[in-house]
């Protein structure tokens, strides 16, 4: 008797689970929802009080009108994001992640004080860098161009402070095997160390590709010039104090979070087995 309780109480726990579960994940698909009712519907169909799950004609064309407006360089923009998000992920990865190693295993009399240092510079309100940074890159003549919107970037404190405090915990075993083998710092950061934290390499690279995605303030600043327009600049232009173009505003959202979820589906497996076995392969 005591195990068919035990039984059904197993199940009603399972059935609220996923209740719970499937309450859940509704809410979150919610914003996806509205992005694509919203964006293959009319102005009127959108600010209409009689609402609809779905509008009775889907205006595919606005997603071609979205491309085709002369005012708004959706698919250069979407190009330009798209290469400054990659170009300084792979840069923080390597940068950072190298100087994250070196502070954490390379023994050197100031290490303590240079990583002291750099997390300080945390402390900085970006925007008070901003004036200095265009200074600088507006004397390099980078203004307007990729160069300017992704090498500021290339090299993130936050990110520094991360790859260190991983590498503390790094096993030291591994290492110490290499180096019997006779490989230095950088074999073994490259053919022991790397290969063994694909997990937090792809939680890094997640937060910097996102990161990148959506910056705005920069861009604003460093890019008056359409031709160097990211996504996040182009999706501003569709919500004015003058007007506010929702179906294009809806549709522009749509497209440009397509990336993330992407970047995100190639990267959950990652991500999860780095949790699963703390960054250590079998």
């Amino acid at each position: 008797m005591a195990v068919i309780q035990r039984s059904r109480t197993d199940k009603t726990g399972s059935v609220l689970r996923y209740v719970v579960l499937a309450i859940g994940a509704l809410l979150f698909l919610l914003p996806f929802y509205l992005l694509i009712r919203n964006g293959l519907s009319t102005e009127q169909d959108i600010t209409s009080p009689d609402w609809k799950l779905f509008p009775s004609t889907l205006h595919w064309s606005n997603v071609a009108d979205l491309f085709d407006d002369p005012a708004v360089p959706m698919f250069r923009s979407l190009v330009n994001s798209l290469v400054i998000a990659v170009v300084q992920t792979i840069g923080v990865l390597v940068i950072s992640g190298l100087a994250g190693y070196g502070l954490a295993r390379i023994p050197f009399r100031y290490a303590d004080a240079v990583f002291y240092f750099i997390v300080a510079t945390l402390l900085i309100p970006a925007a008070v860098t901003f004036v200095p940074s265009f200074v600088l890159v507006s004397s390099l003549g980078w203004v307007s161009t990729l160069r300017g919107l992704i090498i500021p970037g290339l090299f993130q404190a936050f990110a520094t402070f991360l790859f260190r405090q991983y590498f503390l915990n790094f096993p030291r075993e591994l290492e110490e095997a290499a180096a019997l083998d006779g490989t230095a710092y950088w074999g073994t950061f490259w053919r022991i160390v790397v290969p063994n934290s694909k997990g937090f390499v792809a939680a890094i690279a997640t937060i910097t590709f996102i990161g990148s995605w959506n910056a705005f303030l920069w861009p604003l600043v460093i890019a008056p010039d359409k031709s160097a327009w990211t996504v996040q600049l182009a999706l501003s232009t569709f919500l004015t104090a003058q007007t506010i173009n929702l179906p294009q505003l809806f549709v522009a959202a749509t497209v440009a979070i397509l990336p993330l979820v992407v970047m995100f589906v190639f990267l959950q497996r990652w991500i999860v087995e780095g949790v699963e076995r703390s960054g250590i392969s079998e």
